[in-house]
């Protein structure tokens, strides 16, 4: 456990490293010279203007990766991911202040192995490329010096790091707990109450129940504040019958992405290489005699069937002697020996996916839907500056609608419009922040199109005419009402079965669900079924309602029973207790780095920080 605990504890200190080198995706790409070299410092150890802005940098790549929209340092620092980057790097200083004021360090050898192990630095053959190792950091404004001094101090961060977070640990106690929470097991049976089972049938609204339901909630047939705009668009689908498409340019962009239309045959095929013909002629023997199959073969070669799996090839993908054999085979089998890339091989072929075709014509409409889009959006790209000086030269919006080919349109926007326009995130964006001191200006939008929007005003938050909502308001009141008299009839039907009686013979639907467990979902089961059912207190013999879906569920709890015996729940309580020591661990290393930071005083160059986020804009 101990050894689990270590790596776990490695695996986050690292991660404070991943702010400076992550991936090598980013580090080290900003560069702000100067007299200015530091944002913060801990003691005397400083956080440069470098390395800060290398790690919000990486941060506000991974969240435009993870959304796929554009991320701002306006945006970085009103969410509070800025001040998360500078804790994560004045920590990390706190630590490097620490171990050199202690003395512990790493040496060559232990640099040298981190290096060697980084992915970006390899070639092809999987190994170190010294020249890969230089090209990365001089594309990224580092020296080879620098970079390894990181090594060397991230190395010695996790020594200490380690220290302190090793020998934590959790007491079985915990992941029993949480095995018993979650794998305790109850057999219960229910009865399902609906409209149908009702003497007095579903409830139906009269003038009065309307009036008075609309009456007693105002919130709910109240529309919210809402933005009125008057907008105008164009986009590549509303041009792409002025676009011409050239036929040629359209064959050329097939030719282009021929390997998307024309799928040649492929197999699934598995390679077993020998160090000479013999060796596989004589295995293609045995197993041809039926002394040993392929897979045995593979066994003794202390091999496992992933690692000789090439997956699907096509007969392109294999050597000149090895595509014709294996393509040659009618079904499945084992081939050869042939001569692979790699020496003498048997090869075994576990199936055939079929080859396919799509014709220019059958792909031509395709086509030139990605060819006329792509046309439409540079032509519209070419008059934005156009459209962006009109208005500048006081055309209204109307104006551009009517000498352009923009299209004219007003809504009240909500943050919750959705379709047209208002399903890009760009309007969205502009329609809640405009404000009506505003010019109109030339906007763009994901697909290649342009819009610029104008607010008239803000329409106040208005409660609707009972006449617009009636249909709503009738729906609502029913539903309620039909709830109120199931949930009368399902208690008086729950007092006779807790008195007794079987659920079996309340005259209603029925059936028995065993042994579930907090993790199993009944998809028949109204919303909120499981917490009812395993609600604390709730006993074998008890009983339960759960209302929802136009029904009530009653439900009696037949048995309780501990959780099973299994290496399903072992695991469990084995997994939450590495966990709990792991988080542990990162506490205790989050309170040492605070105390650091205390102890050795944290200077914050504010001057510096905006001059970073300035440049960054």
């Amino acid at each position: 456990m101990a050894s689990s605990k270590g790596s776990g504890t490695k695996m986050v200190v690292w991660g404070l490293m991943g702010l400076l080198i992550v991936g090598l995706g980013g580090f080290g790409t900003a560069n702000f010279g100067g007299g200015v070299t530091r944002v913060a410092s801990v003691g005397d150890e400083d956080v440069s203007t470098n390395a800060y802005a290398s790690a919000l940098q990486n941060q506000m790549r991974a969240i435009e990766a993870q959304t796929g929209q554009p991320f701002s340092v306006a945006q970085a620092q009103d969410f509070g991911l800025s001040q998360q980057v500078l804790d994560q790097l004045l920590s990390q200083a706190a630590l490097d202040a620490e171990t050199a004021r202690v003395g512990l360090s790493v040496g060559d050898d232990a640099v040298r192995r981190e290096l060697l192990n980084i992915d970006a630095f390899k070639g092809l053959d999987g190994k170190f490329d010294a020249e890969a190792y230089r090209q990365a950091l001089s594309r990224n404004n580092m020296t080879d010096k620098g970079f390894e001094d990181n090594l060397r101090k991230e190395a010695a961060r996790s020594l200490l790091t380690g220290a302190l977070a090793t020998g934590i640990t959790m007491p079985p106690s915990y992941g029993q707990v949480v095995v018993d929470w979650l794998g305790e097991r109850r057999t219960v049976s229910v009865a399902t109450l609906e409209a149908d089972a009702l003497e007095t049938g579903a409830p139906i609204a009269s003038d009065s129940d309307i009036q008075a339901w609309y009456d007693a909630h105002p919130d709910a047939y109240t529309a919210p504040e809402a933005r009125r705009i008057t907008y105008t668009w164009l986009t590549p689908a509303m041009i792409m019958d002025e676009v011409d498409l050239d036929e040629d340019a359209l064959r050329k962009l097939y030719d282009e992405n021929i390997d998307s239309y024309i799928q040649p045959e492929r197999r699934l095929v598995e390679r077993l290489i020998y160090g000479s013909e013999d060796e596989a002629q004589a295995a293609a023997d045995r197993i041809a005699a039926g002394e040993t199959s392929y897979e045995d073969e593979v066994t003794a070669r202390g091999l496992d069937l992933i690692d000789v799996d090439m997956g699907d090839v096509s007969e392109g993908d294999l050597s000149s002697e090895a595509g014709p054999a294996v393509f040659a085979l009618d079904g499945t089998g084992v081939v050869g020996p042939v001569m692979s890339d790699l020496g003498p091989a048997l090869y075994r072929v576990n199936g055939t996916l079929a080859g396919s075709e799509v014709s220019f014509e059958e792909a031509r409409e395709e086509l030139a839907a990605v060819m006329g889009t792509d046309a439409a959006a540079r032509l519209i790209s070419g008059l934005l500056e156009e459209f962006d000086n009109d208005l500048a030269e006081g055309y209204t919006l109307e104006d551009l609608a009517n000498e352009t080919k923009m299209e004219l349109g007003t809504m009240d926007w909500t943050p919750s419009s959705e379709g047209g326009i208002a399903a890009y995130t760009a309007f969205k964006q502009a329609a809640a922040e405009v404000t009506l001191d505003d010019y109109p200006e030339i906007i763009e939008l994901s697909d290649g199109g342009i819009f610029a929007l104008r607010l008239d005003e803000i329409v106040s938050a208005t409660r609707m005419p009972l006449d617009e909502v009636r249909d709503q308001v009738t729906a609502d009141w029913e539903a309620d009402a039909l709830q109120q008299r199931l949930t009368e009839r399902a208690e008086a039907l729950e007092t006779e079965v807790a008195t007794g009686k079987l659920i079996t013979d309340l005259g209603l639907p029925s059936e028995t669900f065993s042994a579930i467990t907090r993790q199993d979902f009944l998809s028949a089961m109204p919303e909120g079924f499981m917490d009812a059912v395993f609600a604390p207190g709730l006993q074998a013999g008890g009983t339960t309602l759960i209302p929802g879906d136009s029904r009530v569920v009653i439900a009696k709890i037949d048995t309780i029973e501990p959780p099973a015996s299994t290496d399903e729940n072992t695991t469990i309580a084995e997994s939450y207790i590495t966990s709990a020591a792991q988080g542990a661990g990162t506490d205790v290393i989050d309170a040492f780095t605070k105390a650091l930071r205390a102890r050795e005083g944290v200077t914050i160059n504010q001057t510096a920080l905006s001059a970073v986020h300035s440049q960054m804009q």
